[in-house]
Order: structure tokens, then sequence, then C-alpha cells
């Protein structure tokens, strides 16, 4: 119960589509999403294969929380060798179309091999087919999903690459509803070399309860306690949207800024939640059973950045923006609208064009390579440089190849702020400590998504500690990571999770996700073996990793992070001693000194044989 039962194979250069029993006891093990993704991932690709070959796969999952009244129920994974990174990924999504996929009767859809000719899988309760994309190829994501809703069903829910995918920008995107992303890693970029446009829903099957009485009224208790806890005003989140944590990075100094060289933006105000809600805001948005409503349905009725579309959200306010040393809204919330339109990760992009800048700043790139003068500052060339790079027009080229690629053909790679060759989250992590560590050790590479320290460090959800600070930091990010990976595998976002249904105690327990999941499935877990699945999941990426190549030694941070300290804000002085915490990580986990699990790690999360 809380599965389908079902996966969807298809074989994109054979053109077939067939389905399969899900595998129970790998659900049982790995729970779902992300978890079960990656047993699929690691028993049926080899960690050494061409991302961008037909040996590559790529693999979309739904969690046994997806598509029920769970609050954000709302989560799909997808699972596959990145192109940017060489690493594992996983990127996640919300929306309606991880709901309405689930409800079409499957779990998940492998994709293997590549087609010659550009192809759409549709989707419905009745079965799966692949159609044509031909007319499609170049289109953009906004377009693709009318013209699919109108080929298709109105009540279609669709995701789809755009030109960026198709020409191969190594950070392109899959978005889904128009503008949700899974957007790191090139997740995208697969897609695109497998010549697969979009993936088209419509279902409206009902998820299977071991326990339905107990999980609605689990549903609804949790749902009323959000809504008490915010009885007086809305939820800050549906106000200002996540771009409100500027706030919160701002005052502690901790908001990157020009290619990690400062902490704190002298514009912050001008891009922040507050004047995106008071200048472009049309209304909020939510995903599937969400209470939160975090997204934002904006436009521009004047000046030279005219559109409209979702967003920014904090983390491309960050990356398009103070990182850019752009306090332009307009124009980085434009900017914002064309990585969405062409499928494009807004991180990887923003920061990318950041690191250029600085290149330029310092003379390493000139006027003439770039086409253009591209001073930190630039709103004009943020808005062109976006453009340029889903063309792959022009330096775009360049661009389209990420920070690392970039700052290492012009021989600075120093430059760039990559762990893993993975641009970082908006969090400079000289000033909270814990997200220099999660940066580190997080198996696709720098990112927040994989274990959050800020909820902590800097929001004080569910508790506070010190962002400076250096004990218990190890533990910590371990922790969250673990709880992470479990919310992940069940089909939630973590923005009501956090809050909701974990509780600090001596660590964090996933208290409220153990009463869903067992109400769901009827797997009856106790909280130990659930905390135990988030380190399976963790430890078998990691293996992934280590057979691709991975070690110890990519556990790292810039040099710009571990040996130059902040110049400024409340974090001045400060850099990220990761020596001083990664050993510990590794005995917490049972990891050895090059950072891979042990023989007794692997014996006791039931590894050992794989």
């Amino acid at each position: 119960m809380g599965y389908m039962g079902r996966i969807l194979r298809v074989d994109l250069g054979n053109r077939t589509v067939l389905y399969e029993p899900l595998n129970r006891r790998w659900a049982r093990d790995f729970i779902g999403g992300r978890g079960l993704g990656m047993r699929y991932l690691f028993e049926e690709v080899d960690p050494n294969c061409d991302p961008m070959g037909p040996d590559n796969k790529l693999i979309m999952m739904t969690g046994p929380l997806t598509g029920t009244k769970a609050p954000t129920g709302a989560r799909y994974m997808v699972m596959t060798k990145s192109p940017l990174t060489g690493a594992v990924t996983c990127s996640n999504s919300g929306g309606h179309f991880p709901a309405m996929l689930k409800k079409t009767g499957i779990d998940g859809i492998i994709f293997e091999g590549c087609s010659e000719d550009p192809v759409y899988l549709h989707v419905t309760e009745k079965g799966a087919v692949l159609r044509p994309a031909g007319p499609l190829w170049g289109k953009d994501t906004h377009q693709t999903t009318d013209l699919l809703k109108k080929e298709t069903d109105k009540k279609a829910r669709v995701a789809c690459i755009g030109p960026a995918g198709e020409k191969g920008v190594l950070f392109a995107g899959i978005m889904n509803d128009k503008d949700r992303a899974a957007g790191r890693s090139g997740v995208g970029t697969v897609m695109g070399a497998k010549r697969l446009k979009a993936v088209v829903v419509v279902g409206d099957l009902e998820v299977p309860l071991a326990d339905k009485a107990t999980f609605q009224s689990l549903a609804k208790t949790y749902v009323a306690k959000f809504k008490e806890s915010f009885k007086d005003q809305p939820p800050p989140l549906r106000t200002y949207g996540t771009a409100i944590t500027i706030i919160g990075t701002q005052n502690a100094g901790v908001f990157p800024t020009r290619n990690f060289q400062q902490g704190t933006f002298e514009k912050w105000e001008e891009i922040g939640g507050e004047a995106l809600t008071e200048k472009f805001l049309v209304k909020p948005a939510a995903c599937f059973s969400c209470p939160i409503a975090c997204g934002r349905v904006t436009r521009i009725t004047e000046g030279p950045y005219q559109g409209e579309g979702e967003g920014p959200e904090y983390e491309t306010v960050y990356a398009l923006g103070s990182n850019c040393g752009v306090g332009d809204l307009a124009a980085l919330t434009k900017a914002n609208y064309i990585c969405n339109e062409m499928g494009m990760d807004t991180i990887s992009m923003g920061s990318t064009v950041a690191c250029a800048m600085e290149m330029y700043e310092k003379g390493i790139l000139s006027e003439a390579q770039i086409g253009r003068p591209l001073p930190f500052g630039d709103a004009e060339g943020l808005v062109e440089m976006c453009r340029k790079t889903a063309a792959m027009e022009g330096f775009g080229k360049e661009l389209a190849m990420g920070s690392l690629r970039l700052a290492t053909a012009h021989g600075c790679p120093e430059l760039a702020v990559v762990s893993k060759g993975q641009e970082f989250a908006g969090y400079d992590p000289r000033g909270e400590k814990g997200m220099g560590l999660a940066y580190a050790t997080s198996n696709i590479g720098a990112t927040h998504m994989r274990g959050d320290p800020a909820y902590i460090e800097l929001l004080g959800v569910p508790t506070l500690v010190d962002p400076l600070a250096l004990d218990g930091k190890a533990q910590l990010v371990k922790d969250w990571q673990d709880v992470f990976a479990l919310i992940d595998s069940a089909g939630l976002c973590v923005f009501f999770s956090v809050r909701n249904l974990v509780t600090p105690t001596k660590d964090i327990r996933p208290d409220g996700l153990l009463k869903l999941l067992n109400a769901a499935t009827g797997a009856a877990y106790d909280v130990d073996e659930l905390v135990r699945a988030g380190e399976r999941i963790i430890s078998l990426e990691r293996l992934f990793l280590k057979r691709a190549g991975f070690g110890a030694k990519d556990d790292a941070l810039p040099k710009r992070i571990t040996s130059e300290p902040l110049p400024d804000g409340p974090a001045k002085g400060q850099v990220c001693e990761l020596d001083r915490m990664l050993p510990e990580y590794y005995t917490l986990r049972g990891w050895t000194d090059d950072g891979c699990p042990g023989a007794e790690t692997l014996k006791t999360l039931t590894l050992d044989t794989l």
C-alpha cells in the first residue's frame, strides 16, 4: 500500500514500453522516490558510463506519499548520472505533475537507450505510448506544455525540456507544470541526449493506503496544527515566497555576493521577497496538497524586461542577483523567466555568469572574448548571457559548460565556487559552518537540498544552533542528511516536513513522517529502522560515487571558502574549517578515511552483498 505496484520501463532505442512489477523488497528498504530510484540506478547503470550515452538511464520516481492527502505530497525525483559532475544525481520537483504521474497507476518510469528522433511519452490509466515530437523540438517549455495539452488532454500534466536540454547545456533541467523544476545537475541534458522531449500524464486513480482512516486523520491533524501556528497571519512563505530568506542570510552575513567575494549585498532590500511581492506578484501558487503556497506567479508590465511566469525563488535571487552584483529585480526576474522557458538551472546559470564577471574584472576574460563588457552589476549583460547560453550562441557556449569548466579552460579553476563540479546554493559556508560540511559531502555536488543546515543554523527550525560553532556540526549534518533522504524518498516537500514532521531530541527524529509512512504503507517501521533507511540511501549513493572514481579528495570546498576570510558583515574574518569537521563526519557514518562506507557499515545497512 502507498504504492501503485508497477514501474514503466521505456526503451527509447527500440521504442518499447513495458510494465513490470515494483520490487517490493527494494521499496521497503529504500522507501520510494530518491531511495528507490537510486536502487534501480545502482543495479542497472555502470557508474563509468557516458552520461550522454545510451547506457545511462533516466529514472523518474514518486514516493509512497506522492499523490496522497499528506501535506505537500507532491514531489518526485529524477535520478541519473550527471553530465555536469560525473556523479550520481537526483533532482527534485513538485507542482501537480508528480501526483498525476502516480495516479496513472505507476510508481515511476525508467528510460533507457536513446531515440533516433525526438519523441514524447504519453501515459494514461489505460497504458503508455511513445509519439513523435519532431514539431516540438526547439519549442520552449511553455510552448511545449500548451501544445501537448492541446494534442492530448486539457487536464494533462507535462514535464519537458526546452532548447537548453536539446542543445546540451550541461545544467539543463526538466520543467513540469511550466515553471516547476527538477533543475540541478543536468537531468534535462540527459533527457535531451535521449531525444525525449516530454512526458505527458493523465490519470485519476486513487493511491491505495494500508490504513486509510488513520492516514487521513494524521494528515488533517498536521494541517490543522500548521494552520493554527499561523492563525494570526498567513505563513511568510505564502506572503513573500522563499525570497524572504534574504533577510536571514543578509543579517547573518552569508548572502553570497559577487561570486562569493562578499557575504552581504548593499542592494539586498531591492531584490528581496517584500520587493518582489510589492512590485511583481500576481498571486501565490501551491503545489498539489500543499497548505503553504510558496510559489510566486509574477508579471512585469513596464520597462525593457516585460514578461510573466513564476518566481524568482530565493536561490534564483541569490544566483542571478547578489552573486552577479545585480540589484535590478526586473532584470533578474526576466533572467529567471528565460531560464524556466529554456529549461536551465538558475543556480548554475547565475553562478557561472558570476564567475565570468569576476574573470572579466580581473582581466582573465576580455570584452572581445565575451562579446561585450561583463562587469558585476551588469543587468543587461546578465539577461543577454542567459539567452546566449540557452541558444549555445557565442560566449554562451562556454557558459553552458558550467563555472568549473569555464574557469579551468582559462587557467583559474579556483574562481569556480563548486563542490564535485556543482555550483553552491545561496549560503556562504564561511559564516555557516554546517552548510560547508553539507556542500562538501553531498553525493550530487554542492546543494542545500540534501540536508539543509540553514534551517537550524539560521532559521531555528526545528531548533537553533550557533552557525559559527564547529562542535556538533558533523552529527547535525549527518542527521539532517538522513532525514532529507527520507523526505525525498517519501515524496514530500521539506518546507512542511522539517517544521511539522521531525522532532529535535538528542538528534533529529522523523516521528511524524514515520506515522504517515506506516499508515500509508503498512510497513510497520520503527524510528530506528526508518533512520537506517536514510543512512542506507546515502551510503548506496556513495558506493555509486566510489565506483565512478570519487573519494575523499572530492569531499572538498574551494580555497576561497577554506582560506580567504569573509571581508564584511557579521561573519567577517571567518573561513570554513572543513578539515576539522570531515573526519568526525566519516567516523559517525562508519566510512573509511577515503570517504567510502566501511565493511561493517555495509553489513549493518544490508548493502554488503551489492
